[in-house]
């Protein structure tokens, strides 16, 4: 699903940075995991990865976004690596993770240069939040699968992500 004509609350808004489309090499990235130590996703080069990207953790579609994904990762069990990211500070990522049991998906922020952001096409010009998506990479590092939410306040097709990604295994 392309990016254009993206909206929050109607309103329509710009995205900045290159958009990724089903077949290109997932360009590495480099985040903030919620200790504050570097993320690399260069690290899970050769593994299937699901990037549930949302704005804000502590709004409902968002939490509840994490929340499916963490449930899908105990799911699909080992192989697949669920990497929820976000433009929250680390703190508040580890907060909502911790008081919501989120034990298989993986918070990390994009808040400091916007490099997911930028190399995925999901960074929201002037609000500097991620719009809402998913892009699953398979073992070969290629995109496989992108959605890119078309209004933002809602929730992505999780049963199409969820069959991309069972096509994997």
């Amino acid at each position: 699903m392309s990016r254009e004509n993206i909206t929050f609350g109607g309103d329509a808004i710009n995205i900045l940075g290159n958009e990724i489309k089903v077949g290109d090499k997932a360009p590495d990235f480099k985040a903030v995991n919620n200790d504050l130590s570097p993320f690399e996703s260069k690290e899970l080069n050769g593994k299937i990865r699901i990037y549930s990207v949302v704005p804000s953790i502590d709004t409902g579609v968002c939490a509840l976004q994490t929340e499916n994904f963490n449930e899908m990762a105990t799911e699909l069990g080992e192989n697949v690596h669920v990497i929820t990211i976000s433009n929250d500070l680390p703190f508040a990522q580890a907060r909502f993770g911790a008081a919501e049991g989120i034990d298989r998906a993986k918070l990390v922020s994009d808040y400091q240069v916007c490099d997911f952001g930028e190399k995925y096409g999901f960074l929201i010009e002037g609000l500097r939040l991620l719009t809402r998506g998913i892009v699953i990479v398979g073992t070969d590092d290629k995109v496989k699968y992108v959605e890119y939410v078309q209004e933002v306040t809602n929730h992505p097709d999780y049963d199409k992500a969820l069959a991309a990604v069972k096509e994997l295994l």
